[in-house]
C-alpha cells in the first residue's frame, strides 16, 4: 500500500471508531486508563531500551544537550507518564457535561452539552512522554488520536504506542481509536493535513518552523502556539529574595521548554541592588547574559554580552537570557505585549494593585503574580496533563486538557412543537 492510501485508511478507520469512542462510559474509560498506567510501569525496561536507541542516535548526530534532555526517558519520567494517566481518572469525564440549559416560551427545552471533537492529529517533536499524555487526554475526552512524532524520538514513541495500544485492544476498544504514523517519510504530514473529510483538528507541538508549516498546509483547523518568549518582571516593590528564586527557577530549572523565562525585566529603582547578585548567580549556573546598556553599566564587573534587538524576540530554549531595565510597570507591560508571544509572563511584586494591573493588561494566555512561568503545564494546573499550549484566542487558550478537547452540541426536547 502506498503512503497516501495508508494514511487515508488510518484516518477513515479513526473516523469510524470515533463514533464508538464517543459513547464509552466514564467507567469504561477510567478502567482502560488505569490499565494503561500499569502497563507503562510494567514495560518500563522495554520503553527505556527503545529510548536508548534514540539517545544514541541523538548523541551521534550531535543534537543540542537541551534537545537530548527533552528526549530522555528514565524511571522517574516513566513514572510521571503513568501518574499523568492516573490523574485523568480523578477528573470528571467532560463528555455529556451540561454547559447550559434553558426553556423557551413555546415549551422547547434546550440543553448545551459537551461532545468529543472526533479525530485529532497531534504532530510533535522530541519529547516522547507527549505520546502517553496525548493518548490519555484524547481517550478520556472521547477522541480518536493519530500521532505523528519526530524522527529523533521514533523508537521511544513506537514503544509507548505499542504498550498502550495493546491495552486498548485487550479492553475491546476499536482498532482505529489510537494510531501512530510509523513512517518517517516527511510527506506523511502534508498528506495527513489534506484529509479534512476524516480529521477534525490538528495540534502541532514543536518548533516554530514545524508549526508554521502545519498552519500554511492544513485544510483542517489548527490550534497551536508558535513559540514561548516568556518574561519575568521584577517590580520596584518586589521581595528581592523571592524574585531571585522565581527568576532562577524560571530560567534554569529546565531551559529547553516553552514555559522557561527567556527575558527578565527589572525596574530601574531596584536594578542596582538586584542585578549584580542575580546575574552572578545565573552566570555561575552557566547562563549566558545578553543585557541592555543600563544593565551592562550596573554589572560592569561581570561578563555579559550586549543585547541586540533580535534577542528580545528570540526563544533560546537554552541557558541564554536577555535582560532589560525598564522605567515603570507600564514600560514592562508594553515591552511584554510588544516582544512576547502571548504565552506566559510573570510579575514579582509586593503590591497587589500593581500585580492586578499587570495581570489585566498583559495579553498572554497565562499571567502570574509572584510565581515562576514554569507552572504553565496541564499537570501543574491540576488538569491531568496537557495536549499542548494554545496562544490562540478561539476555542482554547493556555494549557489544553480535557474540556478543551471537546466541542458541544444542542439537545432540544419538545412535545410536538412546530414553527409558525
Amino acid at each position: 500500500m502506498d503512503l497516501k492510501k495508508e494514511l487515508n485508511t488510518i484516518a477513515k478507520s479513526a473516523q469510524e471508531s470515533s463514533r464508538q469512542l464517543a459513547v464509552l462510559s466514564a467507567q469504561e474509560k477510567n478502567s482502560c486508563l488505569k490499565a494503561m498506567a500499569e502497563a507503562l510501569l510494567a514495560e518500563k525496561d522495554f520503553i527505556k531500551k527503545a529510548n536508548q536507541r534514540d539517545i544514541g542516535l541523538a548523541v551521534k548526530n550531535r543534537l543540542p544537550a537541551a534537545l537530548v534532555d527533552r528526549l530522555t526517558l528514565d524511571d522517574k519520567r516513566i513514572v510521571l507518564m503513568a501518574e499523568s494517566l492516573l490523574e485523568l481518572i480523578k477528573l470528571p469525564d467532560p463528555v455529556g457535561g451540561l454547559i447550559k440549559e434553558w426553556s423557551r416560551p413555546n415549551g422547547l427545552k434546550i440543553r448545551k452539552v459537551r461532545v468529543p471533537i472526533g479525530v485529532i492529529v497531534i504532530i510533535y517533536e522530541s519529547r516522547p512522554n507527549v505520546t502517553a499524555e496525548c493518548i490519555g487526554l484524547c481517550f478520556k475526552s472521547g477522541n480518536c488520536a493519530i500521532l505523528r512524532g519526530g524522527s529523533e524520538a521514533f523508537n521511544s514513541n513506537m514503544a509507548i504506542f505499542q504498550v498502550l495500544k495493546r491495552v486498548l485492544l485487550k479492553h475491546g476498544i476499536p482498532q482505529g481509536a489510537l494510531n501512530l504514523v510509523s513512517t518517517q517519510d516527511r510527506r506523511a504530514i502534508d498528506l495527513l493535513l489534506k484529509l479534512n473529510q476524516y480529521i477534525d483538528l490538528v495540534i502541532p507541538r514543536g518548533g516554530e518552523g514545524l508549526i508554521k508549516k502545519v498552519v500554511s498546509t492544513s485544510r483542517i483547523p489548527v490550534i497551536k502556539h508558535y513559540k514561548g518568549i516568556c518574561h519575568v518582571y521584577v517590580d520596584e516593590l518586589a521581595d528581592l529574595n523571592m524574585a531571585g528564586e522565581v527568576c532562577f527557577n524560571a530560567k534554569v530549572q529546565r531551559p529547553g521548554v516553552c514555559n522557561a523565562m527567556e527575558s527578565m525585566l527589572v525596574h530601574r529603582d531596584i536594578a542596582a541592588k538586584f542585578l549584580p547578585g542575580m546575574l552572578n548567580r545565573f552566570i555561575e549556573a552557566g547562563v549566558e547574559i545578553r543585557a541592555c546598556p543600563v544593565t551592562k553599566v550596573i554589572v560592569k564587573d561581570l561578563k555579559v554580552k550586549k543585547a541586540k534587538e533580535a534577542d528580545y524576540r528570540t526563544e533560546y530554549l537554552d541557558l541564554i537570557l536577555s535582560v532589560k531595565v525598564v522605567d515603570s510597570l507600564k514600560d514592562a507591560i508594553n515591552h511584554i505585549n510588544n516582544y512576547g508571544t502571548h504565552h506566559s509572563d510573570s510579575i514579582v511584586t509586593g503590591d497587589i494593585g500593581r500585580a492586578e494591573e499587570f495581570l489585566r493588561c498583559v495579553d498572554s494566555a497565562c499571567v502570574y503574580h509572584n510565581a515562576s512561568t514554569r507552572f504553565t503545564d496541564g499537570f501543574e494546573f491540576g488538569l491531568g496533563a496537557e495536549i499542548g499550549i494554545s496562544t490562540d484566542k478561539l476555542h482554547a487558550r493556555g494549557p489544553m486538557a480535557l474540556e478543551e478537547l471537546t466541542s458541544y452540541k444542542y439537545e432540544i426536547y419538545g412535545h410536538g412543537q412546530v414553527r409558525q
